[in-house]
């Protein structure tokens, strides 16, 4: 019991998000998730990264021979973000990675990126073994198969590592409802990407939100 790890919860000054390959050559082969919902949440997790000013690391692998630029999507959320580009299957084995992960100073890393057995998993586990926390944001990640990205999962949990979804992530960085400098964005990107609850947060904007601010201000 003594090796037992809580792992807390993550604030916007404990962590850091590691958004690792996601390009072209990797989505093609994707199938354990639909790509369209998968980029959907990856951009809605970075977003929710830059509301919050959680440090960012973005990675690619032979982007110039192989696998392409990272989705425009992301480059739009972060445009000043030159990504890493590296050789290595585990980015814990490039350098400038593992360079940019210390110079945040943060001991919780939030993974997310393609494929989840590989450019996702080898590097989340090389960092526990270093000391630090894994947070591996599962609708995040995309592998080749079901059956990849479960074994990848559990390979992960395994380890130590802890799941999480991309809405878990803003939330619990949001808090609490009373945090007002964040709100408004967090409700934006809930309604851009979040499903059916961001329909839900339209209607309570339209229906009842703005009925109330209505009633105040015929009073």
């Amino acid at each position: 019991m003594d090796d037992e790890k809580i792992h807390g919860l993550l604030t916007p000054d404990n962590c850091a998000l590691l958004l690792i390959d996601h390009e072209p050559q990797m989505a093609f082969a994707v199938k354990n998730i639909d790509v369209q919902m998968l980029i959907n949440n990856v951009v809605g997790l970075a977003k929710a990264a830059r509301v919050f000013k959680v440090p960012t690391i973005i990675t690619t692998v032979s982007a110039e021979t192989f696998s392409g630029p990272i989705f425009s999507w992301l480059r739009d959320v972060f445009p000043g973000v030159r990504p890493i580009d590296r050789e290595s299957i585990n980015a814990w084995d490039d350098k400038n990675f593992v360079t940019a992960v210390k110079r945040t100073g943060r001991s919780k890393l939030i993974f997310s990126g393609l494929w989840t057995e590989l450019c996702v998993g080898m590097p989340a586990i090389s960092a526990m073994e270093e000391g630090y926390e894994a947070y591996v944001v599962a609708d995040a990640c995309g592998d080749v198969s079901e059956t990849a990205q479960e074994m990848a999962m559990w390979r992960m949990v395994q380890a130590g590592a802890v799941p999480v979804t991309w809405m878990q992530v803003l939330l619990e960085l949001q808090r609490s409802w009373a945090n007002k400098a964040t709100y408004d964005a967090v409700l934006r990107i809930a309604e851009e990407h979040g499903g059916t609850y961001g329909q839900g947060i339209q209607y309570a904007r339209r229906f009842l939100w703005g009925q109330q601010e209505e009633a105040a201000s015929m009073r």
